[in-house]
């Protein structure tokens, strides 16, 4: 009698288990439809806001000031993230606590939980807390983003995917690209979409009555910029190419080569640097990919129609435009064929001795400052700017200054800034780099976390890749170290970390998936 209770409780437990697995399964699936959606939708958001900004410095600056200001590119975006991390999250505890679910035990839930608690403490010991929450009103990219790409970093790298996962992500950011390439077309050659009606109407739909689209406003893509724009496309670029190299299905291949070369297209038409350089330091490594698998033939005929298609990109749209040379092939080689030359009949100021008033005589004389020669200082400013922002560190070196709040502590009034950005009246609202930015808002401990981070992302799934040469993880390797690389000099937004940190905790998940695998099989 005994041992028919028995059998009857194991029978049970087995019946319990395969349910409570059915219903992780169906979880797992909805949080993969969500974090979809996020990646497809979100990035392509442009809908206007407005909202009553105070500020902590009182200034004659337009920028600086308190009042009613609007924007177009981040607010709902930040929304649209903030609303499917709580979904996703609340979907992944009723997994952990009610369906027997588990969460993976690795030190990158250690690293992570160090980021975002720093991220917490520096955003309550910010000199400007209510920034460092939300984040500038035009960038959105505070404390409560940052903490958000983290946890969607973490959902991502705890739930099981189907089979043909980067089928899925790849198709999914197609239409990014398509729409995109559209846009930044027509301002390219002149036609800019928020000049028509029916663009104004649509991003004006949210805007309270009597509010109205500014007449300098231009469109040039879904992102905020044109920084945002080359180095987000840099990722696309690579990404899809990777993409073609290593698909066995020839239709799919050649698609995907297709939506490289239109991402290179927005790349070069974006007239940024820091794209074209995240490109170029990335080819090699698709180059020896493509070169180190089978089928090398096809591969091969891969990287030739991607290098002669994008070749006559380059030369159509550098003869429309020759900063495209200037700020791609440029950063190298400084004469630019695309410029017509011109004789230079100005007349020579060495026949003639001017020289100008430098002193100046009162009760006693003294001598004026001697002001320093307005140019662009090294990698744009960039440089000027990483030293003072670290100088300000050394100010708030454990809890920083919180996320996304330069604006409010740089020293706009150096006697510099003329030396580095032309003018003196330059405001600097950004790091320009996402390494300076976690260091600034988070302090010395939250950066070196999130360096952390980083690290186990780039070392786990290269010693994976180099055993099974998993495509998956190539393709989503590759996008995550351009947005590493670009990172170097552009600043983070919703619509760029939010899917990079999803697609990070994707390529996470798949490296324990085959690990586990194979100490399956092993056993």
């Amino acid at each position: 009698m005994t041992s028919f209770y028995k059998e009857i409780h194991k029978s049970d437990t087995m019946s319990d288990e395969k349910e409570n697995a059915q219903s992780r399964a169906n979880v797992d699936k909805w949080i993969f439809r969500l974090l979809l959606l996020l990646i497809g939708v979100m990035p392509l958001i442009v809908l206007a806001n407005v909202e009553q900004v105070i500020s902590p410095l009182i200034s004659n600056k337009d920028v600086l000031m308190s009042g009613t200001k609007g924007e177009l590119f981040t607010h709902f975006k930040a929304l649209f993230v903030v609303v499917v991390t709580l979904i996703a999250g609340a979907l992944l505890l009723s997994k952990v606590f009610f369906m027997g679910g588990t969460i993976r035990k690795t030190f990158l839930n250690y690293a992570l939980a160090t980021f975002a608690i720093m991220i917490v403490i520096s955003t309550i010991a910010s000199p400007s807390i209510s920034v460092a929450l939300s984040g500038l009103y035009n960038r959105s990219d505070g404390a409560i983003s940052w903490l958000c790409y983290i946890t969607l970093m973490f959902i991502a790298m705890n739930i099981e995917y189907p089979k043909n996962v980067m089928k899925y992500i790849l198709y999914t950011m197609m239409p990014f690209v398509a729409i995109n390439l559209f846009i930044i077309t027509m301002n390219f050659y002149g036609k800019d979409l928020l000049q028509y009606g029916w663009m104004q109407w649509i991003v004006s739909m949210t805007l309270p009555e009597g509010a109205n689209i500014g007449e300098g406003s231009q469109l040039v893509g879904t992102l905020n910029q044109w920084n945002y724009m080359s180095g987000m496309f840099a990722i696309m670029t690579v990404m899809y190419l990777m993409a073609a190299v290593l698909e066995k299905v020839k239709v799919d291949s050649y698609g995907y080569l297709v939506f490289s070369l239109m991402s290179f297209a927005v790349l070069l038409m974006s007239i940024s640097t820091s794209g074209f350089v995240t490109f170029t330091m990335l080819l090699p490594v698709i180059l020896f990919v493509a070169f180190t698998n089978d089928n090398k033939i096809n591969r091969f005929v891969i990287i030739v129609i991607f290098i002669v298609a994008s070749a006559i990109i380059f030369h159509i749209l550098a003869s429309k435009e020759a900063r495209v040379w200037t700020e791609s092939i440029g950063f190298v080689i400084k004469s630019n064929p695309y410029v017509e030359e011109k004789i230079d009949v100005s007349i020579k100021s060495s026949n003639y001795n001017i020289k100008w008033m430098t002193k100046a005589y009162a009760a006693e004389s003294f001598e004026l400052p001697e002001l320093p020669a307005g140019k662009i200082g090294a990698a744009s400013g960039r440089v000027y700017i990483w030293s003072k922002a670290l100088e300000l560190v050394k100010g708030r070196p454990i809890v920083g200054y919180g996320m996304d709040t330069l604006i409010y502590n740089f020293p706009h009034t150096d006697i510099e800034t003329r030396a580095n950005f032309w003018r003196d009246d330059i405001i600097t609202d950004k790091p320009h780099s996402l390494y300076i930015g976690w260091l600034y808002g988070t302090g010395i401990i939250g950066f070196f976390s999130v360096i952390g981070v980083i690290l186990y992302t780039l070392i786990k799934p290269l010693k994976e890749v180099y055993n099974k040469r998993e495509p998956i993880l190539w393709i989503i390797g590759i996008a995550w170290g351009a947005y590493l690389i670009q990172g170097v000099f552009n600043d983070s937004l919703p619509s760029i970390s939010a899917p990079m940190w999803i697609l990070a905790g994707i390529m996470i998940a798949y490296t324990f998936t085959n690990k586990e695998i194979s100490n399956g099989r092993n056993n």
